[in-house]
């Protein structure tokens, strides 16, 4: 029925058994991975589903639509090159609206990804700073830092980063530009570090951990991308349909935890004001509270550290 060869892949997923679990509730079901990665939730996912169930994967890396479609040979899963922000075009075409029985996202980056310097979205090895989660498409980091004025950079950095030292960051770039092109990442973390004040400096994480993740954000529009997809999934899920998400740090945790609040809740009012009770239908609801990987799983994947995972169910 199936064939996954993934044992060989390098990449270590997060709360892999919590997710699935709570996103398959009906084997029979079509199911969503709006993240495929390197597979292993889709793997996990085709184990759960019998011979009448489907699985839809997503992602805007070529490279991991290509490993798909190496490893997986399952009369019951496709792969679909597109980011997760044309959800619903592409299941409209699948005459699928309304039918889709759970959908889960992993919004962290892959190892793969990571690990890969000609990728360019770590300095742990020396590489050609693309980040571009699609290189097929789009400007890359480099491309991006040579011409980004001072202030938005400077925005960005605090933005998607939170880095207190945006401004100084976002100066000593613009600076040394002018002096030379900013084009590998070791040069990039280089020169963040240089600007931040040596007694400002944690000792258990490079200074360039939060830029580099602002400047990625930024390339990639992820944001937009995370509220642009779940603007859709309330269209896409059918009733008791499940919502599963993976977040990895605060900015991506805050959208998805408003999504599933207001649709749940309801906008929140100003105190004080004289509103009678409303008409609000409840569109989605929790399912349990947040999960967060166990001190194992940290232990053993250090990446899991700042994972969240939210579940939510589609109520009408």
């Amino acid at each position: 029925m199936a064939t996954c060869r993934m044992n060989d892949m390098l990449h270590t997923p997060v709360l892999l058994h919590e997710a699935v679990n709570a996103l398959v509730t009906d084997p029979d079901g079509v199911y969503i991975d709006a993240t495929f990665g390197r597979g292993s939730h889709a793997e996990a996912i085709l184990h759960q589903l019998t011979t009448k169930g489907q699985l839809i994967a997503f992602d805007r890396d070529q490279s991991a639509v290509l490993y798909a479609k190496q490893f997986i040979r399952d009369a019951r899963f496709q792969i679909i090159h597109a980011p997760f922000s044309q959800l619903l075009t592409v299941i409209d075409q699948y005459e699928l609206r309304g039918k889709i029985a759970g959908i889960l996202f992993d919004l962290g980056v892959s190892s793969p990804q990571l690990d890969d310097p000609a990728r360019g979205f770590s300095f742990i090895r020396d590489g050609q700073l693309d980040m571009r989660m699609d290189t097929t498409t789009g400007i890359d980091a480099k491309t991006w830092l040579a011409s980004v004025d001072e202030k938005t950079l400077a925005e960005v950095l605090w933005r998607y980063g939170e880095e207190r030292f945006s401004r100084q960051i976002a100066k000593r770039i613009v600076n040394e530009r002018k002096i030379t092109p900013i084009l590998t990442t070791q040069v990039l973390a280089d020169i963040i570090k240089s600007a931040i004040p040596a007694k400002s400096r944690s000792y258990d994480k490079h200074p360039a951990t939060q830029s580099f993740q602002a400047i990625r954000i930024a390339i990639n529009h992820e944001l937009q991308e995370i509220e642009e997809a779940l603007s859709q999934v309330l269209e896409i899920l059918s009733v008791r349909g499940r919502l599963v998400v993976i977040s990895f740090h605060s900015l991506e945790d805050r959208i998805v935890k408003n999504y599933i609040r207001i649709n749940e809740k309801g906008e929140p009012l100003p105190r004080g004001l004289p509103i009678k009770s409303t008409t609000f239908q409840q569109r989605l609801h929790s399912v349990g509270k947040r999960i967060k990987p166990t001190d194992s799983e940290i232990a053993a994947n250090p990446r899991a550290r700042s994972a969240i995972l939210r579940i939510a169910e589609k109520t009408l």
